[in-house]
């Protein structure tokens, strides 16, 4: 039942991770579009540093979880 558990945990992780990962890249996107407003690109830099340490985080899990499953 564990090893269920375990792996529902990682493809969620896995999915959460992709996620953060999509707007991540978005973000940059927007912080180097010279067309935004100054606001716009600083708030954009800042979700996308928001968005990497969720992205590192369900990695992370992501991996312990895949771990779990193989031992």
């Amino acid at each position: 039942m564990e090893s269920v558990k375990n792996a529902a945990n990682y493809v969620s992780d896995k999915v959460q991770g992709a996620t953060a990962t999509a707007s991540k890249e978005t973000n940059k996107e927007v912080a180097k579009d010279s067309n935004a407003g100054v606001g716009t690109r600083i708030q954009a830099a800042g979700d996308a540093l928001s968005d990497k340490g969720t992205e590192s985080k369900h990695d992370a899990k992501a991996e312990a979880n895949k771990q779990k499953l193989t031992h």
